[in-house]
Formats: C-alpha cells, sequence, structure tokens
C-alpha cells in the first residue's frame, strides 16, 4: 500500500509544482481563434482568423465563400448564422449571412467544417476540405422546418458603430500579440459598452494574456452573469480560476461550458480534467483527459501524461505505462519526453510495473 502511495504521490506532487500538464498559453491561442468574430449582430460580410482585411488577402491562404440556399434551392433571402471551425472543433470564424452570402478568409488550407444555423430549418453542418489556396466556393442547402422553433441569430444587443470599432481594433491587436495596442482599443471598447457580455469577454482574454487571472475573473464573471448562455466566457473563467489554483471553484464554469457547447474545443475538457485531477476526482479526470486526447486529434499528444497521472492514481499502472511508452516512441523528442520517462522509471522502482 505505501508503494501506491508513494507513486501517486510523486506523480501528483510533479504535476503541481509544474502545471506542464495543462499549459495556460496554447488554451490561450484557442480562445483568441474565436475573438474576431464573437459579435455576430455586426459582423460585416467578412470574418477573418489572421487579423487581416478582405482587401489585403492575395495568396495567402484561402477564401472560403458560403451561399445558403433554402427549400426552393434559391440563396435564402433572411439572415442565417454561418460557424467555420478547423479540424471539426476550433471556432475560426462566424458570420451572418447577407443576401444568402458569407465568407471567410483562413489563413492556411487543410479541413473544414461548415455549420449554418437559420430560422425555421434545422441545423446543417458540413465537411469541406481547401486543398489549395485561392477562392472555394460552399453551397449548403436548407431543408425541412422547425415549426415553432425559432434557431437564428442570436439575440445579443447591438454594439455601437464606434464600440465595435474599438473592439475590432483590440481583437486584431490581440491576434497579433500587440498588448499594450489591444489594451489601448479594448478598454475604449469597456468605456463605450461596459455591460455588454461580448465586451467583457475580450477584455477577460486580454487580462489572460497578461497574466492578470484576478481581473480576468472579474470580467468573466460579468459576461456569464449578463449572458448565460456565453459557453466561451464559462470556458475562460474556468482558466481563469484554475490559473489561481482555484480548482474546485474552476470545476463549475468549465462543466457549464461544456453543457452549453457539445462540440466545445478539446482544451476545455482538458483543463477541467486537470481540476478534477487537483480535487482528487480522479475517476472524472480519467475520463475527461481521455476525451480531451481523443478530440485533439494529434494535436496536444502531452495530455498523454495528465492520463497516465489519472490512471496511476486509479491504480491502472501497467495501462499507464503503456500509455507513458507510446508517448517516448511517437514523442520522444517533445520536452515532456524527460517528464514521461522519469515517471515511466518510477512505476518501476514502485515496483508497480515490471522491468521490460
Amino acid at each position: 500500500m505505501r508503494y501506491f502511495t508513494r507513486a501517486k504521490n510523486q506523480v501528483k506532487s510533479q504535476l503541481t509544482r509544474s502545471h506542464e500538464a495543462c499549459p495556460r498559453p496554447r488554451f490561450v491561442r484557442l480562445l483568441l481563434a474565436a475573438l474576431a468574430c464573437v459579435v455576430v449582430h455586426s459582423l460585416p460580410a467578412w470574418c477573418q482568423d489572421s487579423g487581416s482585411t478582405a482587401n489585403q488577402f492575395r495568396g495567402k491562404g484561402a477564401e472560403i465563400a458560403v451561399t445558403v440556399h433554402d427549400g426552393s434551392g434559391e440563396a435564402i433571402s433572411s439572415p442565417a448564422l454561418v460557424r467555420l471551425y478547423r479540424g471539426g472543433s476550433m471556432l475560426t470564424g462566424q458570420g451572418a449571412t447577407s443576401h444568402g452570402s458569407v465568407a471567410f478568409i483562413v489563413t492556411s488550407i487543410g479541413e473544414f467544417t461548415v455549420v449554418v444555423q437559420a430560422a425555421g430549418y434545422p441545423s446543417v453542418r458540413k465537411e469541406i476540405s481547401v486543398p489549395v489556396e485561392g477562392k472555394t466556393r460552399v453551397d449548403v442547402y436548407l431543408h425541412g422546418s422547425t415549426s415553432g422553433t425559432i434557431v437564428g441569430v442570436p439575440g445579443k444587443p447591438i454594439l455601437a458603430p464606434k464600440a465595435q470599432d474599438a473592439l475590432d481594433r483590440g481583437l486584431r491587436a490581440l491576434g497579433a500579440d500587440k498588448l499594450r495596442e489591444a489594451q489601448k482599443f479594448v478598454g475604449e471598447a469597456v468605456r463605450l459598452a461596459p455591460g455588454h457580455p461580448d465586451v467583457l469577454y475580450v477584455q477577460g482574454i486580454l487580462c489572460l494574456k497578461q497574466g492578470d487571472f484576478a481581473h480576468a475573473q472579474g470580467a468573466l464573471e460579468k459576461a456569464t452573469q449578463i449572458d448565460p448562455n456565453h459557453a466561451r466566457a464559462f470556458a475562460a473563467l474556468g482558466m481563469a480560476l484554475s490559473d489561481q489554483g482555484k480548482y474546485e471553484v474552476a470545476i463549475a464554469p468549465l462543466e457549464k461550458s461544456l453543457q452549453l457547447d457539445a462540440a466545445a474545443d478539446f482544451e476545455t475538457h482538458w483543463v477541467l480534467a486537470k481540476a478534477y485531477y487537483q480535487r482528487e476526482r480522479y475517476d472524472e479526470a480519467l475520463k475527461c483527459s481521455q476525451t480531451a486526447l481523443a478530440a485533439s486529434t494529434g494535436k496536444a499528444p502531452e495530455i498523454t501524461l495528465l492520463v497516465a497521472q489519472a490512471l496511476t492514481a486509479v491504480g491502472r499502472y501497467e495501462e499507464a505505462a503503456q500509455a507513458l511508452r507510446e508517448f517516448l516512441r511517437e514523442h520522444g523528442n517533445r520536452p515532456e519526453a524527460g517528464k514521461a520517462r522519469r515517471w515511466l522509471e518510477g512505476l518501476r522502482a514502485s515496483g508497480k510495473i515490471g522491468r521490460e
């Protein structure tokens, strides 16, 4: 029994000291990927994931032009909300159609998912591949009816033009990691629209980028109070709390984010798994970390270390060792490899696994 306790405590203490099992910068980068299009009502016909404007786009990635058709095959006359996801999970742009069309600029080619919602129609999801730079046209056809159920552009308050301009400038600065410039414009947006949930959300993201977790928490708490359906604000709030070591209270907003957005990014599962682990809820940490690893589709193999920690904590030593071996075999050149080797050797030294 003492060997189990020592092995578990060794692994847990290393996580507590380093926090490397769930690095904050990766999660903040993911949140920033959604910032360019957080205010749906005031979006122009273009959404960018790079901060560039439409007339500056020349050979740097691709343009994805989406046309939404109604049941008759004509371009839909009422506004539809179009979301663009990269790799199936990472929101890279969203916008409302004008005369049935909306276009996005993306900075790299690859696999994308288009999700369309329009009043009176079921939501439609379409997988697309953008193999080359240039313009890709996508046609989405809406069929059927959701009588009595309106699914359309969310009814958030519209930002006044000056506030919208300040927020847009702040977003572009954040995307370029120009934090001083971002602080100037986000501060102006806060002054002009202090109660708008998207402004508060962006303010919280800026504070996260600056490492000011307490102020991030305050802004994000206000955002979630004003808009209780703001999934990304809840996810960011959980991150701010986790970064302060407030794992117990971080769990609720992270769980809420996942309830609001079933297709949430893998980082939300990852941070929640870390919070579960720190609160010694090991079975939940294991399940959540395995979900995060699977959903990451190879983008964050270091999640394997958290999976191994959780497996160790629940006494599944051979499975933990196998996870660590696979990580070292496939990612032995990553910075986390040294830690994985130490943990694997610790399992051998404790007698929980045999020597190879």
